[in-house]
């Protein structure tokens, strides 16, 4: 029994670690930081593994897709189980790369703490943004790591600056670096002052602990004042020592870190060289001593789908089981894998369960725990774990299992939409159905990737967040389904909305013999904020529409809204509202009021004007000082805005936003004007009106597009 915020937590004696032992953690950062580099050594010093994978070498553990070895980046969380100190780790390696953010996301949703690693050299990038916010919105509490400290520009100090300026946080450096680059050695722990070095003869795996340097005796000073200072300025106790002149010890500055970290006040940071084997146990002593244990959670928040009232749950073994399904995982060769933070209770193999969305029972087949794509079967879970079930029928990811008697449902989560789309077909009909099998599967495992029918064409679209992860579908089809397919060119995925507010006076009247169809509405379209979707009031007052046509009426505005009026894109940022019609005893039918609503919309739309909105790409290019009016000048050329340029050592980063459309084939063009020497990363910004000239040239070609077909 554990008592915590007032009230006591029961721990079942049969369960392996208890809660105050357990971290459930995740590696988050940009693309080419270190992140899986650093989960091998983690898995290695912490004796889950016994030979370190590289990842140039497509030996990581961790990346066991083929398309991850062979590209050498992440493409899905992969999660493992291991012990450091006593101390069970639940480690989720997150990828980096934009197009696979969704990933990033549903795994720091069921975490409870987070390292971020950046890099010593590119510092914090646009993706170390990106997950910085998502950790945020979770309120996860984070550690970072500053890797690659042996590479040549390294500057640890200029990286704890960028994390205070650019994600407003409040770094706390709990080392000091000695030495950088080819003369990186270790690292001065600020806390106890000790020299630590590491064996290069056996990986690293023994440290050498020794007295501060007399060269690093006034930096070491130095850091400890400003660590004390930054620490009272975030802790009521540190403060009134700090006030009192009196020195705190280093356990007591450490359980002040704590609080500080898991309030989110406070970033811990610490350093090293992932690839060198340098610095890794150290940020392993850190995530056990700072990041969140379940119990530092302990009341999880939700509600009754039942009332729609807000509940509560309790952590502990003895309460009512609640899970979250975060991911769903094809396995060739036992079925669906959905991968489960156990929030409250105990579950065992053959528990029944509810999915209060569906508001079907769920009955757990089998359990195991995931190293990897290596399964290990286990009879049981617990409050604070983390595992896969197997075979759970429907369900999809954010979905809530819980107790049948005592049901809630925690937050959902939210995820992008696709910012670019291209047709895929079999190469022969024999292979159609197995195309549409495999990317309803694909569909079901990622939800940032969409599959839809064009009724007009035929055509089968898959859309999906970058170019990269369009092509990572195809590959997957191809190996894991054996369906040979042809894909079209990627298509950007445009929205469309409207000018101005406008009303439409609409009826459907049509007399073929016999019964006929009758239908009137009057609607209003009013311009929404950017960024939103479609809402749809209903104001019809005194029958003029009956209630069982309300819900087919807007349907059909939902429909239309799909199918869009100007171009056939998806309508977005509008305020619809019902605000009057009529019926007809007869004629009156679900579907007349159907069609006559699509029609409304369309009418109003040609009233208010349309206008196409395009998706704007963040785009960071970073290139050689003597290329950099080069990079400029096309970025301008491709209708992009500059919004930054930084130069530092011969080197321009260059920031800007760059309509998606003429990024295509952007790769291919920055080697040409820069030799090979530039690279850049890009990611989803946000959406912006299309210039009226691009507008007509879009819409021309995709109302060519469809005539042909």
């Amino acid at each position: 029994m554990t008592t915590t915020n007032s009230f006591a937590v029961y721990e079942n004696p049969a369960r392996k670690s208890p809660l105050a032992k357990i971290r459930n953690i995740g590696i988050m950062a940009h693309i080419d930081a270190g992140k899986t580099t650093l989960s091998e050594r983690i898995l290695f010093y912490t004796g889950k593994t016994y030979k370190i994978g590289e990842v140039h070498d497509g030996a990581a553990t961790m990346d066991f897709m083929p398309q991850e070895q062979e590209r050498g980046i992440t493409i899905q969380s992969a999660a493992t189980t291991c012990e450091w100190n006593d101390i069970r780790i639940n480690l989720i390696d997150t990828p980096g790369h934009v197009d696979f953010t969704a990933e990033v996301e549903r795994s720091l949703r069921v975490l409870d703490g987070a390292v971020g690693v950046y890099c010593a050299v590119g510092g914090v990038q646009p993706q170390s943004e990106t997950v910085w916010r998502q950790a945020k919105k979770y309120g996860v509490p984070v550690v970072a790591f500053v890797n690659k400290m042996d590479r040549t520009g390294a500057d640890f100090y200029k990286v704890v600056e960028q994390i205070r300026d650019k994600l407003s946080a409040t770094p706390i450096p709990l080392v000091i670096p000695i030495g950088k680059e080819d003369y990186f050695t270790g690292v001065v722990d600020v806390l106890t002052g000790e020299k630590i070095t590491f064996d290069e003869k056996d990986k690293g795996v023994t440290i050498y602990r020794e007295p501060c340097p007399a060269e690093l005796a006034e930096e070491l000073k130095a850091a400890q004042a400003k660590l004390f200072e930054c620490i009272a300025e975030n802790d009521e106790h540190m403060m009134a020592m700090f006030l009192g002149e009196e020195k705190p010890s280093a356990e007591e500055l450490k359980a002040a870190i704590r609080r500080a970290t898991l309030a989110g006040t406070v970033v811990p940071v610490c350093c090293g060289t992932a690839f060198k084997n340098k610095g890794v146990q150290v940020l392993l002593d850190a995530v056990v001593a700072y990041l969140p244990t379940p119990l530092d959670r302990p009341v999880i928040k939700g509600r009754d789908p039942q009332t729609e009232e807000p509940a509560e749950r309790h952590i502990g073994d003895d309460q009512a089981f609640t899970a979250l399904a975060f991911k769903i995982v094809t396995d060739p060769y036992v079925g669906k894998l959905v991968f489960i933070r156990v929030y409250s209770g105990h579950g065992t193999r053959g528990l029944t369960l509810l999915n209060p969305r569906t508001g079907r029972r769920e009955r757990i087949g089998r359990l195991v725990q995931m190293h990897a794509n290596h399964r290990a079967e286990i009879d049981e879970v617990f409050t604070g774990d983390i595992a896969a079930a197997i075979g759970i029928g429907e369900l999809t990811t954010g979905d809530t299992l819980c107790a049948a008697d005592d049901p809630i449902v925690m937050e959902a989560m939210k995820f992008p939409d696709p910012v670019i789309a291209m047709s895929v077909e079999p190469q022969s009909n024999a292979d159609r159905d197995k195309l549409l099998s495999a990317l309803a599967g694909m569909a079901q495992e990622d939800p940032t990737f969409r599959v839809k029918t064009d009724h007009e064409t035929s055509q089968t679209i898959i859309s999906g967040m970058g170019e990269l992860h369009l092509d990572i579908i195809r590959d997957r089809i191809q190996r894991e389904h054996k369906v040979a397919c042809v894909v079209g060119a990627p298509e950007v995925a445009y929205r469309e909305t409207m000018m101005r507010p406008a009303e439409s006076n609409t009826k459907y009247v049509k007399q073929s013999g016999g019964r006929g169809q009758y239908a009137h509405v009057i609607i209003k379209v009013t311009p929404g904020e950017p960024g939103t979707g479609v809402t749809i009031e209903n104001k019809v007052v005194g029958g003029r529409i009956p209630k069982e046509y309300i819900k087919p009426t807007e349907e059909g505005l939902r429909e239309a809204c799909e199918k869009g009026v100007l171009a056939g894109y998806p309508m977005v940022a509008l305020n619809i509202v019902l605000l009057d019609g009529s019926y007809h005893d007869v004629d009156s039918s679900e579907m007349a009021f159907k069609i006559c609503a699509s029609m409304a919309l369309k009418d109003a739309g040609k009233k208010a004007g349309l206008q196409l909105l395009e998706p704007i790409m963040k785009l960071e290019a970073t290139t050689p000082d003597d290329h950099m009016g080069d990079v400029i000048g096309d970025i301008s050329s491709r209708r992009g805005k500059v919004v930054e340029v930084e130069t530092k050592q011969n080197t321009t980063r260059v920031l800007a936003h760059v309509p998606l459309a003429e990024l295509f084939g952007y790769a291919t063009a920055l080697r040409s004007l820069t030799k090979g020497r530039a690279s850049f990363v890009a990611e989803p910004s946000h959406f912006d009106p299309v210039p009226g000239n691009v507008q007509e040239e879009v819409v021309k070609k995709k109302l060519e597009k469809k005539a042909k077909e």
